[in-house]
């Protein structure tokens, strides 16, 4: 049965009556949760308490790495308090998330403010043949989401009006763009800030094992350069196959917009930021492929341990930022340095909440690691999964389907993955599994049920977008329509990461699937 956004019309699809439950029940549960930032401090304070009940037994497990025997240790001490107390500034200062995401966003928002990121995502789809226009608006997508909400706030839209300008369902635009950038959230041919954000978070977890394991930014790159061909395509034909179909024909009260082609400022702009990224190329290649390059590392010239690799995120924010100030030059939309900060101050601006997420989810990792609790449910979850005789793939699977499940509850990446690092990523290490592994199969489920959770941030804007063309539209609408993408995604990439496991290839420069404690 065909879906019409006409007024009048009565055969909209209903969605089955458990399935209208089930949301109730998820929104409802989802509403009652406290703000992300409280639930951290919450599970800070819990983490003290767990400590000192923790501490009345006589646990000790033994680490399969070095062979000492670990405790917990309690902090409700006068000692566990004098820590509190001291350290509270440096968990903050020092946690591995806060820097690399600030330093990022202060590139990008150069190049957001500046107008270059819009005008790439309207050059990349208003150029592209029509046979190709899904295929470029789902591209588009999983390329937005480098630069964080861009894409909700100008592809998703701008997907819809696309559609409706050529002539089909504009639901199907937006929802194509929508299954890009936000199914398609861990894949990209480049780095964004989430990427040093969750390698961030994975190396604090890897900490509480080995203290000297290291977690690059770029570390799932490989997977996601391949992952963003699999997700364009397979959400191509899910929108060409299974959503227009289902959809029909647009019989609603909007009207096509014209979709204006970029200004004569704009192509000056876009010439003079490839320019720009053309030097900024050059410039890397000149101090990489040399063998005595000046990026290269110093003690073994090596590219993998290069100051390159370890400041990736500041090559991130100096590309955006070069790109940005010189596409506004062309474009006139910078004209003094004072727009220039101005771009930097609103990036800032939007990140006033994170700074207090990370002051909260700072306090709990460090406590967490503090208390040798992390590390103690790590070795014996390890001996349990180590019995139950799964192999690595099943294990990997199984780990996919519960992060998909627990971002029903709670939508923001990060958020979840400062919770569920400290507790699977030693486990699966004691197991012989990489955090790097362990990373990317966190982020295939957390992406996978993006585009269908009500928790998800902008999951209210995008019901509001699909109401511009359908009147009754709500949540259902929305979750009807992306489904078919959870699904066909959630399949796609399991298989993805079960050929590439079974090949042994490495995820990303230097991150291999399996380590060895004993090294």
């Amino acid at each position: 049965m065909r879906q019409t956004t006409n007024k009048k019309a009565t055969n909209t699809p209903k969605a089955a009556p458990w399935v209208d439950r089930f949301l109730e029940i998820v929104e409802r549960v989802g509403n009652a949760l406290p703000h992300p930032a409280t639930l951290f401090a919450l599970f800070a304070a819990g983490v003290i308490v767990l400590s000192w009940i923790a501490a009345q037994f006589d646990l000790s497990v033994t680490h399969p790495g070095s062979g000492e025997v670990i405790q917990p240790v309690n902090l409700m001490t006068v000692e566990g308090l004098h820590r509190i107390i001291t350290e509270m500034v440096t968990n903050f200062t020092s946690f591995a998330p806060l820097g690399v995401v600030l330093v990022a966003m202060l590139g990008i928002g150069i190049a957001e403010s500046s107008g270059l990121i819009g005008a790439v995502l309207r050059l990349l789809v208003i150029s592209a043949p029509r046979k190709l226009i899904t295929f470029v608006v789902v591209f588009s997508g999983v390329l937005s989401n480098a630069a964080s909400e861009v894409g909700y706030v100008l592809l998703v839209p701008l997907g819809a009006i696309i559609f409706l300008a050529v002539g089909r369902h504009p639901i199907a635009g937006l929802a194509a763009a929508f299954a890009g950038v936000s199914g398609g959230y861990s894949a990209n041919l480049v780095l964004g800030t989430v990427d040093p954000l969750l390698a961030g978070l994975s190396q604090e977890a890897a900490q509480i094992v080995d203290p000297n394991y290291l977690v690059n930014p770029a570390c799932n790159w490989y997977f996601m350069i391949v992952s963003t061909f699999l997700i364009a395509g397979i959400g191509t034909w899910v929108t060409e196959k299974i959503v227009l179909p289902r959809l029909g024909e647009y019989s609603g009260s909007q009207k096509p917009d014209e979709l204006k082609p970029l200004t004569q400022e704009e192509r000056r702009g876009l010439k003079y930021a490839l320019v720009a990224t053309i030097g900024l190329i050059i410039l890397v290649l000149w101090g990489l492929i040399p063998e005595d390059g000046f990026l290269r590392g110093a003690e073994d010239g090596s590219i993998l341990h290069s100051p390159f690799m370890k400041g990736i995120v500041t090559f991130i924010f100096i590309s955006a930022a070069i790109t940005g100030i010189a596409y506004g030059i062309g474009a006139k939309t910078i004209r003094s340095d004072s727009d220039v900060m101005k771009g930097m101050g609103k990036a800032m601006e939007r990140l006033g909440i994170y700074l207090v997420l990370c002051f909260f989810a700072a306090q709990f990792v460090a406590y967490f690691k503090w208390t040798n609790l992390g590390l103690i449910i790590a070795v014996e979850g390890a001996e349990i999964l180590k019995a139950s005789g799964l192999g690595a793939i099943p294990l990997m699977i199984a780990f996919v389907f519960f992060s998909a499940f627990s971002n029903m509850f709670m939508g923001s990446a990060s958020a979840k993955w400062a919770i569920l690092a400290p507790v699977f990523i030693p486990m699966f290490m004691l197991l012989g599994y990489s955090p790097e592994l362990v990373q990317v199969a966190y982020r295939i489920g957390d992406s996978v049920t993006n585009i269908i959770s009500p928790m998800m941030s902008y999951f209210a804007l995008i019901v509001a977008f699909v109401e511009q063309y359908e009147e009754n539209a709500g949540i259902g609408t929305v979750i009807a329509t992306m489904l078919p993408y959870t699904i066909v995604f959630l399949i796609a990439w399991i298989i993805l990461l079960s050929i590439w496991m079974l090949l042994g290839f490495p995820l990303g420069p230097g991150a291999e699937l399996y380590i060895s404690l004993s090294n």
